[in-house]
């Protein structure tokens, strides 16, 4: 999860999202080489910075949420063995076997499952309607990585550290 800003600090660009992205990579397979994808461009809102940081905050907060939830169950609440989908509709798991972790850590492979899970059906049906990596228009990530690029760039005075 940290590796994307790592590289993004490092390098000042968006060389993890570009190059090695699996996400990116799997929607590029599925909608570009397999032709599942309608190949349009997305709709202006999605590519608009109020939408990316609006996306981007929203899903912080329900990353938030998900640690909140599991600092609860690691000062005693009751885990709930259940995925939230889409962030609202809970899908039972209870075929899961927990009992080897604690429930602290089961708790957050459970949200984080969730998130990756919604994410994940979110960027499909993109990548279906639209272009095939239309998800990374949006992707939180990449929004993240993209705001420290230009923070670095002028920081840096410019691209490459070159005086503009």
């Amino acid at each position: 999860m940290m590796t994307p800003l790592i590289i993004a600090i490092i390098s000042g660009n968006k060389a993890y999202c570009n190059k090695y992205c699996d996400r990116g990579q799997l929607f590029d397979l599925i909608g570009g080489r397999f032709g599942l994808s309608l190949k349009k461009s997305p709709p202006k809102f999605l590519r608009s910075t109020w939408f990316r940081y609006g996306f981007l905050i929203f899903f912080m907060t329900m990353f938030g949420v998900m640690i909140y939830s599991t600092y609860l169950v690691f000062a005693g609440a009751e885990l709930r063995e259940a995925i939230t989908f889409f962030w609202f509709f809970s899908l039972p798991w209870n075929w899961t076997n927990t009992a080897f972790v604690p429930n602290w850590v089961a708790r957050f492979a459970f949200g984080f499952y969730g998130i990756m899970l919604t994410s994940t059906i979110l960027g499909i049906l993109t990548m279906i309607l639209f272009k095939p990596r239309t998800w990374c228009v949006y992707c939180p990530m990449g929004t993240m990585t993209q705001g420290i690029c230009k923070i670095k760039h002028r920081k840096d005075g410019g691209i490459n550290g070159r005086k503009s």
